[in-house]
């Protein structure tokens, strides 16, 4: 990050030329957010889990006139990189209308290097880009007890405000790597040893027949185009969701969900 703004004092900033409210500002579009390698959290629970969990905090700003949890302060004054502001000028570097007060800048993690572990299960999102569709995936993912998630160019930025609080903190817990490509994501889950699983019409094979108990590896497709031909094409097996009625298909999380504790039950937990 090129920008260094962590102070230890509680002074109140004031004034829109603040370096900080400019960065909390930029940080509302995604090249300054790759620029900067960071991104922003609101609201007590997240705020208070990113503490908690380690994360590489840049910055903590309180709005002057919120009602902090004393818990949550207690840990804020321990932590230290935080500054208090002008309750108007808060809400204007608030990317939500309900942040309780209360926003961190927070460092993204990097790429991590034991990706995937032995048995673990991971997703492949190929090109998601509705932010509540994303955020509810990575949650559920973190509830299935799934080892990670490789995102193919093209998904919705994860670090967008609305994923961020749609993941409800499962965001820090669940490993994220990116891939140029589909082949590039398919060599990604073969050199782990997963399985390929990808959704498909083209089958009589149902979901709950096909064994992902462990080292799986399940596509995800986009919400209008559906899964891309490279992921059909390479899969190991094709599954299906049964449909009754007039629907064709469900919505993308849901149907995430629903193979995600396929999967879990599968592991007889």
């Amino acid at each position: 990050m090129d920008m260094e703004v962590k102070v230890v004092d509680f002074r109140t900033v004031s004034s829109k030329d603040n370096q900080i409210f400019k960065l909390c500002e930029k940080l509302a579009q995604k090249k300054y957010r790759d620029r900067l390698s960071c991104y922003l959290i609101e609201g007590e629970n997240l705020v208070s889990e990113a503490v908690d969990s380690g994360q590489d905090i840049q910055q903590i700003v309180i709005s002057d006139d919120a009602g902090i949890d004393p818990e949550l302060m207690k840990k804020v004054e321990a932590y230290g990189g935080t500054v208090f502001m002008k309750g108007s000028l808060f809400e204007k570097a608030a990317q939500t209308e309900n942040s309780q007060g209360i926003l961190a800048v927070v460092s993204k993690a990097p790429e991590p290097e034991n990706f995937a572990p032995d048995r673990s299960n991971i997703l492949i999102l190929d090109k998601l880009q509705d932010p509540g569709n994303l955020g509810t995936i990575i949650r559920t993912a973190d509830a299935a007890g799934y080892g990670g998630i490789i995102a193919v160019k093209g998904t919705g930025d994860i670090y967008s405000p609305k994923v961020v609080r749609a993941t409800a903190g499962s965001l820090f817990r669940v490993p994220v790597v990116y891939a140029d490509t589909e082949k590039d994501a398919l060599e990604l889950a073969k050199a782990r040893g997963k399985k390929v699983f990808c959704t498909s019409f083209d089958t009589d094979r149902m979901y709950y027949d096909a064994d992902m108990s462990k080292d799986a590896a399940i596509v995800i497709g986009n919400e209008g185009n559906g899964v891309s031909e490279t992921f059909i094409k390479e899969a190991d097996e094709l599954i299906k969701i049964p449909m009754r009625g007039d629907i064709d298909s469900l919505n993308a999380a849901v149907a995430a969900a629903v193979i995600m504790y396929h999967s879990v039950l599968q592991q007889g937990s």
